[in-house]
């Protein structure tokens, strides 16, 4: 069974009511909530617990990362950022959702600042498939609207996709790539745009269901990793005379 683990902040659920009404049990454990539903085993972990819920054991057990943060980007420990990015490299797959684009993590697998423009206004947001053979989008049809979100906005400062799955179009005008994958080492990553606290995004079935096809297509690969350094050679080399 695919183990994830869910990581969240969880600092807007304890300041903002309206947060917390919209997710009781946290952006966390609603996000667990709908990935065990689908069959997978899902734990969770936040911010203000030790190691901010990332032991080594709880990373060594973990399939597939997810991350959600906003406010607190800088209270994440580099030690744990370091980890995290080694699991990564050495095969876990990592899911970073909405303002996780800021996390020290992303930032760091992305070597980018991860920039862009932002706004608050309830914009529609209108997901269009831009990869439609792609397992991220199964049983999603051209585009998913969401009535209100908040708008992120090009120029989005991350290196090219290697594949562009979404592509965001708001009612303000603007359009944002939403949906990218990424290889880092033995690991795959996922960016997905929606998911602003304070809309009910993660209540949305559509937007239920690409989570979870990511996390699927996210998890290990199994097989013998590669081996690195000093080399013997396959073949024996014939010694050369001049």
């Amino acid at each position: 069974m695919v183990q994830v683990t869910v990581w969240n902040e969880n600092r807007h659920e304890k300041k903002n009511p309206v947060v917390r009404d919209i997710y009781p049990n946290g952006i966390h454990g609603a996000i667990a909530g709908f990935l065990e539903e689908a069959g997978f085993q899902a734990r969770t972990a936040v911010l203000d617990e030790p190691e901010h819920g990332l032991t080594d054991e709880v990373l060594q057990n973990t399939d597939v990362l997810i991350w959600w943060g906003h406010l607190a980007h800088g209270e994440v420990s580099d030690e744990v950022v370091q980890k995290v990015q080694q699991r990564v490299l050495d095969g876990m797959g990592l899911i970073v959702l909405h303002s996780g684009h800021f996390s020290k993590i992303f930032k760091v697998l992305m070597g980018t600042s991860c920039d862009l423009k932002w706004r608050e206004a309830d914009d529609r947001e209108r997901l269009w498939v831009i990869d439609p053979s792609h397992p991220i989008t199964n049983g999603i049809g051209e585009y998913i609207q969401l009535e209100k979100e908040e708008m992120y906005g090009e120029h989005f400062d991350i290196p090219a996709p290697d594949e562009l799955i979404f592509m965001s179009w708001f009612e303000g005008g603007e359009v944002f790539r939403s949906g990218c994958t990424y290889k880092r080492g033995n690991g795959k990553i996922f960016y997905f745009r929606p998911g602003h606290e304070t809309y009910p995004t993660y209540h949305n079935k559509e937007i239920q269901r690409v989570i979870t096809n990511a996390v699927e297509w996210a998890k290990p690969v199994q097989r013998n990793r590669p081996v690195y350094g000093n080399a013997k050679p396959l073949e024996t080399i014939t010694e050369k005379t001049n």
